[in-house]
């Protein structure tokens, strides 16, 4: 094994959506700028500090003086009803189906109507375990999400990987006392530099069972 391979076991995969599973750049991008131009905000800013959090959280950040819950639901309802932009990422599909069921999860930080239509938009698995922005109290990088994901799927957070493409999303993973492999992409890779790991792309992934105890043996290529 090279020093830029590593091996890394555990007993469950937790993932991210967008930007990790699902590229729906393109359609943040496009809802965030359009709503950040209508109340007179950095586009730009909105776009950075959008990545990873909850509409909500993002709102009350770049917008304390607008009603979240009225912008929330706008933000939402545009998401919820448009695939135009929203693709599959490489190497997900085959990722997902080397799994055994019970040993992975998704936690995103969109809502469950967001989330479910991008993932059957791109035909990739429905998880058993999803975790949305609608189902918890405090979104990323508050630790919420991934601990009720290895609650519900009943494994130690020690045993879990998560894989993440945002700062506040590693920063989740990390404060849940969990692993974390970074996809860069989305950030660079020196503002992912506090994740475990930090891959190029989801397709330098092999995932494979293993006999020494650990359900799950993942083979990363590093960034």
């Amino acid at each position: 094994m090279s020093k830029r391979e590593v091996a890394i076991q555990c007993a469950a995969i937790l993932f991210d959506l967008d930007g990790v599973l699902v590229d729906s750049s393109a359609c943040v991008e496009r809802t965030w700028s359009g709503w950040a131009i209508k109340h007179g905000l950095d586009p730009r800013r909105v776009i950075e500090l959008a990545h990873g959090r909850r509409t909500i959280e993002t709102v009350q950040l770049v917008a304390p003086h607008l009603s979240a819950a009225t912008e929330v639901s706008a933000l939402t309802t545009s998401e919820s009803t448009t695939t135009d932009g929203v693709l599959e990422v490489r190497g997900a599909r085959e990722l997902l189906l080397s799994l055994p069921n019970g040993t992975w999860a998704i936690v995103t930080s969109g809502s469950r109507s967001v989330a479910t239509l991008r993932i059957r938009h791109t035909g990739l698995l429905m998880p058993e375990v999803l975790i949305c922005a609608d189902e918890v109290q405090r979104g990323k990088p508050d630790p919420e999400g991934y601990l009720t994901a290895a609650k519900r799927l009943g494994i130690s957070p020690s045993d879990c990987v998560v894989i993440e493409d945002a700062p506040a999303g590693v920063e989740a993973a990390r404060a849940a006392g969990m692993r974390a492999i970074a996809v860069s992409g989305t950030y660079a890779p020196e503002a992912l530099a506090i994740a475990d790991y930090t891959i190029p792309n989801l397709s330098t992934l092999q995932v494979s069972r293993t006999h020494s105890g650990a359900p799950l043996d993942i083979g990363a290529r590093l960034a």
